[in-house]
């Protein structure tokens, strides 16, 4: 039988997911191996150094570098605290009662002396570290750790791959917005008890709607689609084709679909229904270029088999006729369908270049040949 490899999105009911779960830095690991955790535990944690500044000690006192030494009232290592004076010329005359003719330099910030040069007379002062702890992410177990590293997380359970997201890792109990994958989510359809919450959306989350829902406190939004103009005022910035995941933006928004105003898949919005009430963990991150990155919704399920498990798991053997699939690319932009035909010789396109292609039939029965870079696969 012909198949025929591009891109997907997977939206399944149920599969095992591992994460890992590594330390930028050497720290300590918090968990061993086979504990059960939470999302929100901390399965390891450790210290990012402190920036720096570099002050011309030499200059503000007016004396030679290899004097500095007998200037400096902190030496390296040791702690100062904001106001505090880190080094001072010498009473003239050497008389006490002449010191208010002294010079003195005074720490801007809390930190410690991280050295002193006798050769350029610079000291650089240490802000303090800043403290990194790691949490699970995701309700499972632990399969594996890394001394001094990080460790791996296993889950089994249901997951959805978005196609655009902003915001980093968030963790909480799923809850419908709307009725319906077309309906749009609108200001008005978030209440107050939904703090701390992740909501369900339809076709399009407006702007209005985000600004009620940092107000509220909601945790993360999984909606068909949200207007990139909207997105662009909201970060202050063009996105291009950055890596998204670490706007401080007091929400995480995953989009399944696309940018604009775009029903919901069915698949992806009864799954979502069905695990309502269920603790989910989602990212936005993103990452559409080279090393690609899908933002994803993870909802842990407590009730599994290992039978259960392997009549759930993934095979890639490519897309095949029937395979549901999405459209990239304008013209169809956002469009689902099915591959009703596999067109195995190249034909030229409107740009005058050979590329492979498929027969789509849309949702609305209309059929349309695609280059197959401009879809994308649904997996099961």
């Amino acid at each position: 039988m012909a198949h025929a490899y591009v891109p997907g999105l997977r939206v399944t009911g149920l599969t095992t997911l591992r994460r890992e779960r590594i330390l930028p830095l050497k720290g300590d690991v918090m968990v061993e191996l086979g504990q059960q955790v939470a999302a929100e535990d901390v399965v390891a944690k450790t210290e990012l150094p402190g920036p720096v500044k570099t002050v011309n000690v030499v200059n503000l006192l007016g004396i030679d570098a290899s004097q500095i030494d007998e200037h400096m009232l902190k030496k390296v290592g040791e702690s100062f605290e904001k106001g505090e004076i880190i080094a001072e010329s010498k009473p003239l005359f050497g008389l006490k009662f002449m010191s208010f003719m002294q010079t003195r330099v005074t720490a801007e910030f809390d930190g410690h002396v991280d050295n002193v040069s006798p050769v350029t007379g610079q000291v650089i002062l240490r802000h303090p570290p800043r403290k990194v702890e790691l949490r699970a992410y995701i309700d499972g177990k632990v399969v594996d750790t890394r001394p001094a590293e990080g460790a791996v997380i296993e889950t089994t359970g249901s997951f959805i791959q978005g196609i655009f997201g902003i915001g980093g890792e968030q963790y909480g109990e799923l809850v419908m917005a709307v009725e319906g994958p077309d309906q749009v989510l609108q200001a008005e359809n978030i209440k107050a008890e939904h703090q701390n919450k992740i909501l369900i959306g339809g076709s399009l989350f407006t702007a209005k709607a985000f600004e009620r829902a940092v107000e509220v406190g909601v945790r993360g939004v999984i909606v068909g689609g949200f207007h990139d103009k909207n997105l662009k005022d909201i970060l202050g910035y063009d996105l291009g084709v950055a890596i998204t995941g670490a706007e401080d933006l007091g929400l995480t928004l995953v989009m399944t679909e696309g940018f604009g105003k775009i029903t919901m898949a069915d698949k992806t919005f009864n799954l979502l229904k069905k695990r309502e009430g269920s603790r989910a963990s989602i990212s936005g991150a993103t990452q559409i270029r080279a090393g690609v990155i899908r933002p994803e919704v993870i909802i842990p399920s407590l009730d599994t088999t290992s039978e259960q498990e392997s009549e759930h798991e993934q095979e890639n053997i490519g897309t095949l006729t029937g395979d549901p699939v999405r459209c990239i690319r304008d013209p169809y932009f956002g469009m689902l369908g099915k591959v009703k035909k596999l067109i195995p010789e190249l034909v030229i396109v409107e740009s005058e270049t050979k590329v492979r292609v498929l027969e789509v039939e849309f949702e609305d029965g209309t059929v349309a040949v695609v280059p197959r870079a401009n879809i994308e696969m649904i997996e099961e």
